[in-house]
């Protein structure tokens, strides 16, 4: 019998042949330490696979590595590094692994956007590939800051303000908490209406333009009359400023009035006799009293009404007493009485200037008038043009619609294949008159005749 073989771990290697001396080895050595360093960095830098492609922003946007890279409106690849350039900008370069859009072409734009506003580091790069016919950027191309952009974040704008602009935004956001506080019903109705409003000034604004010359007059009218105005700002500042102390002074003067109504009813006591004298003059007043009582039956319910108002009144009455006379100087109606010459003699310069102004300006106000229904025609459809929107931002979308119908009399019949379907459409109508954007009603109220505008341009139908 043949003795087993010894185990694996017990049989000696053969040894290593070795051809061409000590330089051989040293060779192989030298090779077998390259590989092993590529093959290190092949690992430490994530290694190959990836199209990668970097853009130059103003700034990084608060975009850390890791964050995702979006093109059509799905994750493609992830930000792998992010450093500065030599004038201060940021360079981030990303890796894109979804081959379908592989690979990019000249015009792509990168745009770092927000998650959501309630983290910090939740921003991602957004890519909008350039056109299919473009060339294509090769693995490791730039896209230039000319077609890259970063976020503007909220506190960039705010510091961009000046101290008194910020107090004045914190006060005016304070005071419409405050406007809208127990208001929500009233304020969530009042915004029903805003996109009928922006609709009908969609319509009027498209009547004002289509007749720029009278537009452009009315500019011009009111360009001189704010002139007008300006020119005598020093003296309609002096009115504001003496019309505030007049406030002021009444505003004072509420206990001499207080004083007043206290003594009233001492002065009713002495008035008493006289109104014994009255009582021969109250009968000859039963035969009025008795011709009245058919139209005073109505004044039940109106006083009945009128008693709450009475009640709310009386703070105000207690104001008027200050109003009209308050201890002190240049604080009560009666002060200003006193000082009347002095306006009196400055409403004689500044107020016929003023009602010139306004009569001239008379003729653009009455044209600007007859469009107020188109006006407010316009404010309400001019919302719903824009409302839709993608992730490219709003977009109108409009669709031309050609009737196989007409109206024959009272019946609507199918057009025939000869009828041209544009013979609605009116090219050329320019100059229509206010109302006249609708067809004519049946009472003929519209369209109403302005100067420079034809009444013949209405739209066709019955």
């Amino acid at each position: 019998m043949t003795a087993p073989p010894p185990p694996a771990s017990t049989v000696p290697a053969p040894p290593p042949v070795v051809r061409g001396g000590r330089s051989f080895v040293r060779t192989a050595a030298l090779a077998a330490l390259v590989a092993a360093v590529a093959a290190i960095a092949i690992v430490a830098l994530g290694g190959g696979g990836g199209y990668r492609v970097t853009a130059t922003f103003e700034n990084a946007g608060q975009l850390v590595v890791g964050n995702q890279v979006w093109a059509g409106g799905r994750p493609v690849g992830e930000i792998t590094d992010i450093g500065l350039t030599d004038d201060g900008r940021a360079r981030v370069e990303m890796r894109i692994d979804d081959d379908s859009i592989l690979p990019l072409r000249r015009g792509t734009r990168a745009r770092i956007r927000a998650a959501s506003l309630s983290g910090i580091a939740n921003r991602y790069v957004e890519l909008t590939l350039g056109p299919g016919t473009a060339p294509t950027l090769p693995d490791g191309a730039a896209i230039p800051p000319d077609r890259t952009q970063a976020p503007v974040d909220l506190d960039q704008v705010l510091n961009a303000l000046d101290e008194r602009t910020r107090q004045g935004l914190r006060a005016l956001i304070r005071g419409s908490g405050a406007w809208y506080a127990g208001r929500a019903r009233e304020a969530d109705a009042a915004t029903r209406y805003f996109a009928p409003a922006l609709q009908a000034t969609t319509r009027l604004t498209a009547e004002l333009v289509r007749d720029s010359q009278t537009f452009e007059r009315f500019l011009r009218d009111a360009s001189r009359a704010v002139g007008a105005i300006a020119e005598r700002r020093d003296e309609l500042s002096q009115l504001v400023a003496n019309a505030n102390a007049t406030a002021t002074a009444i505003a004072s003067r509420n206990r001499d009035l207080d004083a007043a109504l206290a003594e009233l009813p001492g002065t009713l006591r002495q008035a008493n006799s006289t109104f014994v004298d009255l009582r021969s003059t109250l009968d000859d007043l039963d035969v009025l009293v008795a011709a009245s009582k058919p139209a005073t039956r109505r004044l039940a319910p109106f006083f009945q009404e009128l008693l709450p108002l009475v009640v709310d009144a009386r703070p105000a009455i207690a104001d008027l007493s200050a109003l009209v006379s308050s201890p002190g100087a240049d604080n009560d109606l009666i002060d200003l009485v006193a000082r009347s010459p002095r306006l009196a003699d400055l409403t004689d310069v500044v107020f016929p200037r003023t009602i010139r102004t306004l009569n001239r300006s008379l003729e653009v106000v009455d044209y600007a008038r007859l469009y107020t229904p188109d006006l407010a025609a316009w404010f309400t459809k001019f919302g719903a043009v824009a409302a839709n929107y993608d992730a490219n931002g709003h977009y109108a979308r409009v669709q031309p619609i050609f009737s196989r119908f007409r109206l024959n009399g009272n019946q609507l019949e199918l057009r025939p294949r000869t009828d041209n379907l544009l013979d609605a459409f009116q090219p050329g109508r320019y100059r229509r008159c206010p109302g006249a954007s609708v067809q004519r009603p049946p009472d003929g109220s519209a369209p109403l005749s302005a100067p420079g505008c034809d009444p013949s341009a209405v739209p066709p139908g019955p």
